[in-house]
């Protein structure tokens, strides 16, 4: 466990690492486009199943791994900023990796490979965990169940990424990827343009090959867009797959953690080891029947074969984004799959009406049992955290302010209270029945729908604009319910990734990743970065 000074102490000395201005990329040379190899092997392509075959035949050990990604750490992220802190004990956990793979073998997929957690995710390590606020920098957490599995299968801890700050449920103004101690996050396709959140920093360090593979949490739309943005694979399972012990909060009816990879097969991998069963999160409980599957088990090329899948235009009308989502059907026809195109959700207006009135209830409740359960030094309760904020507006809120923490402290914050039952009942319900009654009435194994549309008109020194955003995670995010994005295409000249969502209805993760696995496979969509400053000028 790391001990602490004094935390004015602490808040001094942390400040000067704060990134000097919103959006801006730092002083350095753009990185040169180049492979990402060690030892002969790309890294940018290769699976963990890859790696693994790797370091069993000594090609390279995972301590060796581990150092390339924190060296390209050090390369990369003053221009990216996309990871808070690397772990002290990040090489001699490899270390220790190595020495149980020469003596009792490989554990698995992730054995010896680097994770790069979302702030947010609990270790009771020498590593903090803030969620990107300074507030939380005395706190002293266990590690988070999911944590727990992952060093059980032996990865190695590599650190903690960025995120927008607070899980992006501080304002209603914010810039996606900006937290106070991060700075902002930007996405290395085009650097000045936005990554999406709250999980910019996983998914930014996944595209970037700054890790092997990375953990976000979603509430709605925080794996999903920022991923899809990034070009990488990233899944939202369905609630109570995974564990949210130890993960800091926005609301248990919607949370949940999941994967951030370039590559399907990565992603299903760290799905089959940090999903589990918890007796401290009952959603887990309820979940038992559905957990404990290999979903490596369903990566099948041939999958979208017969398959009937329903495309939902509903996120937006964009020329560019209509063009990937119109190449998309043929992609799938040519795979083998009925394609119903302008599927309708119905009832969606009242689950997004009720949603954000549910969460600010949810959040006052949860990040307070939080902050009590947590021990350490940080404020007591969310009116504590207002508060700091306030004190340290300088470091804190330098660029946007906490509407969204006000309007949290002005509710009741209790989940026994009528008005709250029925907001909360009537977004979840009419979610759930949107997706299932679509489901059934077109007799589909799955929707799919653009998860994200391009930020072209985002300047991230002014905050959020989401005018030419488009958003799928929606409907998923409000019932529970999974939803996976795979890069698909690009906007603004190929420049700009668009990823595209494959959801359904609770625990149809293995039919999602198979359709998901089979399209990555057959249209190989994604690849690496550029970093380009900016857009060219037309």
């Amino acid at each position: 466990m790391r001990r602490l000074g004094r935390l004015a102490t602490v808040l001094a000395a942390a400040a000067l690492a704060v990134t000097p201005a919103l959006g801006t990329p730092a002083a350095t040379a753009t990185p040169p486009v180049t492979k990402v190899k060690l030892h002969g092997v790309d890294l940018d392509t290769a699976t963990v199943l890859d790696l693994q075959d790797h370091m069993n035949k000594h090609r390279f050990t995972s301590a060796q791994l581990t150092s390339f990604y924190l060296s390209r750490i050090q390369q990369l992220n003053p221009e990216l900023h996309a990871v808070i802190e690397t772990n002290p004990d990040a090489l001699s956990e490899a270390v220790a990796s190595d020495e149980h793979r020469a003596q009792q073998g490989s554990r698995g997929p992730l054995d010896g490979i680097p994770v790069l957690l979302k702030d947010n995710v609990g270790t009771g390590d020498r590593e903090h965990t803030t969620a990107g606020s300074f507030a939380l920098l005395g706190d002293n957490p266990a590690d988070a169940f999911l944590v727990s599995k992952l060093r059980a299968a032996g990865a190695v801890i590599l650190g903690k990424a960025n995120l927008s700050e607070w899980a992006n449920f501080r304002s209603t103004s914010s810039s996606s990827g900006w937290s106070g101690r991060g700075g902002q996050t930007n996405n290395p396709y085009v650097l000045d343009r936005n990554p999406c959140g709250s999980s910019s920093g996983s998914a930014v360090a996944a595209a970037a090959d700054l890790a092997t593979v990375t953990i976000g949490t979603e509430t709605d739309g925080s794996i999903v867009c920022p991923s899809g943005t990034n070009d990488d694979v990233g899944i939202k399972p369905t609630l109570g797959l995974v564990s949210r012990t130890g993960v800091i909060p926005i609301s248990a009816e919607q949370d949940t953690a999941g994967p951030i990879t370039r590559n399907m097969t990565d992603a299903a991998a760290v799905l089959s080891v940090i999903q589990g069963v918890d007796s401290s999160d009952p959603a887990t409980v309820a979940a038992g029947p559905f957990v404990h599957r290999n979903y490596l088990g369903d990566l099948d090329a041939h999958a979208l074969q017969g398959k009937r899948i329903g495309v939902w235009r509903g996120g937006g009308d964009v020329a560019d984004v209509n063009a990937v989502t119109d190449a998309t059907i043929a992609e799938l026809r040519a795979q083998g799959a009925t394609v119903i195109d302008n599927i309708d959700l119905p009832g969606l207006d009242d689950a997004f009406n009720n949603e954000f009135p549910a969460l600010l209830v949810e959040f006052k409740h949860d990040i307070n049992a939080y902050l009590a359960g947590t021990p350490g030094q940080h404020p007591a309760d969310l009116e504590g955290l207002i508060n700091f904020d306030i004190q340290h507006a300088d470091i804190e809120m330098p660029f946007f302010k906490q509407e969204i923490f006000d309007l949290a402290q002005a509710t009741n914050g209790d989940l026994t209270d009528p008005t709250y039952i029925q907001e909360r009942a009537t977004a979840t319900t009419d979610a759930r029945n949107a997706i299932d009654t679509a489901l059934a009435a077109n007799h589909l194994d799955a929707i799919v729908a653009p998860t994200n549309g391009p930020a072209w008109v985002t300047n991230l020194q002014t905050g959020d604009d989401f005018t030419n955003f488009v958003s799928a995670s929606g409907p998923a995010a409000i019932a529970g319910y999974p939803d996976l994005t795979v890069p698909a295409g690009y906007a603004d000249s190929g420049q700009l990734p668009i990823g595209m969502s494959f959801f359904g209805t609770a625990f149809s993760e293995p039919s999602l990743i198979a359709m998901g696995y089979a399209f990555e496979q057959a249209t190989h969509a994604r690849r690496a970065p550029t970093f380009l400053p900016t857009l060219p000028t037309p």
